[in-house]
């Protein structure tokens, strides 16, 4: 390139990035009554509608000054464009809508540069579409990788409710296939045993095939595994609820089961979380208490920092060697006894994964008193 040419076009380019730099608050303006054409940018205020685009423009101005293929690209991967367009995913913009806002900012430049009678063939040409294409690559490919996360979240979420759900007639139907064999020291009629047999061989069918849907939507390998998505719930109903399904049992008059939760309780957890935490400790109570009483209540700390939850049984109780091990994997005897619970080693990942702590006491042939507290919800700024 000439010389004198090469000046005019670094001259250019120059001009280029003053114009956007002194004509900042106009291009904003007129950007954002173009972009309220957009269904999904209609009702944005302008601070949220403006986001990251103020700053954009100084990346633009920045890079006419760099006059660089790479370095302008470097302006960009480290600048705005990305955030922006995690930012539109955020504000509920379609793909095309990214795509769009950034074309009419273009716009905007070239009627500005054009109102100054600033020549954009060649390289300041090349330039503009270069920081806007990247600009856009970079918010788009943002935009896409975080939304596909996104559906990923929500589908995990779907089959972690459904296997939740499913989970909790499962173990009814389970107890009370128990319960009717018992009941029965011998059924004369050979269908009716049969047709029993296979009642069970089917929910522990099942049985596995939902555990198996929770253990690969649950990451449990470590307590940061654990994702949590926590709420206020009203904890009465919750346990009404596994009462009432777990109620073969104490229909026999064999466990009795009690809700003692005020009704008025509110707790700050992760419910599918929180309800396994309680069935396991439930469903371990129930094995453990062939013939008596299982409690379940709950009740504000001391300190009010916090809601206490426990269940405590008449049951067999636990032995003193054993009661450091009980909080271990593969120490659960529910495993052994047809995999009901979820075991006491992954209810003490729960727990501390709500930044929450537990408590056991036991005695031999008296019974058992498991309990946790998970703290209340602390506003963060």
């Amino acid at each position: 390139m000439p010389f004198q040419l090469q000046e005019n076009t670094i001259n250019t380019l120059e001009q280029l990035a003053i114009l956007v730099e002194q004509n900042r608050e106009s291009l904003l303006t007129r950007w954002r009554s173009m972009v309220r054409a957009l269904p999904s940018a209609r009702n944005l205020s302008i601070p949220t509608l403006n986001d990251h685009v103020p700053a954009l423009l100084d990346e633009i101005a920045l890079a006419f000054r760099r006059n660089s293929d790479e370095s302008i690209a470097e302006v960009l991967a480290d600048g705005t464009p990305p955030e922006h367009g995690l930012q539109r995913l955020h504000n509920g913009y379609l793909i095309e809508e990214v795509v769009a806002e950034y074309n009419l900012l273009r716009g905007c430049i070239h009627d500005l540069a054009g109102t100054h009678q600033i020549n954009l063939q060649g390289k300041p040409f090349h330039v503009i579409n270069l920081v806007f294409d990247s600009a856009i690559g970079l918010a788009v490919q943002t935009f896409s990788v975080n939304r596909a996360l996104e559906v990923q979240r929500r589908r995990e979420e779907y089959l972690s409710f459904i296997a939740h759900d499913l989970r909790t007639p499962l173990n009814a139907v389970a107890l009370a296939s128990k319960v009717l064999e018992a009941s029965f020291d011998k059924i004369e009629d050979p269908r009716a045993a049969r047709m029993l047999k296979v009642l069970q061989r089917n929910v522990q069918s099942m049985s596995g095939l939902v555990a198996k849907v929770i253990e690969e939507n649950d990451s449990m390998k470590t307590e940061s595994g654990v994702k949590l998505e926590r709420r206020n719930i009203d904890l009465w109903p919750l346990v009404e609820s596994m009462v009432y399904d777990l109620n073969p049992v104490a229909g026999t008059g064999s466990t009795r089961l009690l809700n003692d939760v005020p009704e008025e309780l509110v707790i700050y957890a992760d419910a599918n979380l929180l309800r396994r935490m309680m069935q396991n400790l439930i469903a371990n109570a129930i094995n453990h208490t062939p013939q008596g009483e299982v409690v379940i209540g709950a009740a504000p700390t001391a300190d009010g920092n916090g809601i206490e939850c426990w269940v405590s049984d008449n049951g067999m109780g636990i032995s003193k060697d054993r009661m450091d091990l009980i909080f271990e994997k593969f120490e659960t005897e529910t495993k052994e006894q047809g995999g009901l619970g979820l075991g006491l080693a992954i209810f003490k990942t729960f727990v501390e994964a709500h930044e929450g702590s537990f408590d056991v006491a036991s005695e031999l042939g008296k019974g058992s008193r498991f309990s946790f507290i998970l703290p209340n919800r602390t506003e963060r700024r």
